[in-house]
């Protein structure tokens, strides 16, 4: 089994940034790719940021050039960084890992392994 644990979350002002980080414990080896989604109020959870265990990563078009998904070898978690900060980017923000590498490819959404999931307010 894996456990997801996301952390970070909190509310900023349009333009502002936030680092959302993910702690995973457990059978960390079985994964073979990881991905940050998000969910707002009345929509559907969408896929924002994916990266396989080869380290390449792929972004929705909406946070392309201002999320990058990188991994921090200190901490041993799998971040998030969220720049130029938009009140559509309002979300509840999950971490999911799947054992197959084509989630990352196909950027699926129905991943083996979810967070409880952190709130992220961007303010106009």
């Amino acid at each position: 089994q894996l456990q997801l644990a996301e952390s970070g979350g909190g509310s900023v002002q349009a333009g502002g940034s936030l680092r959302l980080s993910c702690a995973a414990s457990g059978y960390t080896r079985m994964t073979n790719c990881m991905a940050w989604f998000r969910q707002a109020p009345g929509k559907e959870r969408e896929g924002v940021a994916f990266v396989d265990s080869a380290g390449d990563a792929s972004y929705a078009d909406s946070v392309k050039g201002r999320f990058i998904i990188s991994e921090d070898n200190v901490k041993k978690t799998r971040d998030l960084q969220m720049d130029s900060l938009q009140p559509e980017d309002t979300a509840m923000y999950f971490c999911a890992a799947d054992r197959s590498a084509s989630s990352c490819l196909y950027r699926r959404v129905d991943f083996d392994y979810w967070g409880q999931g952190t709130q992220v307010t961007v303010s106009s």
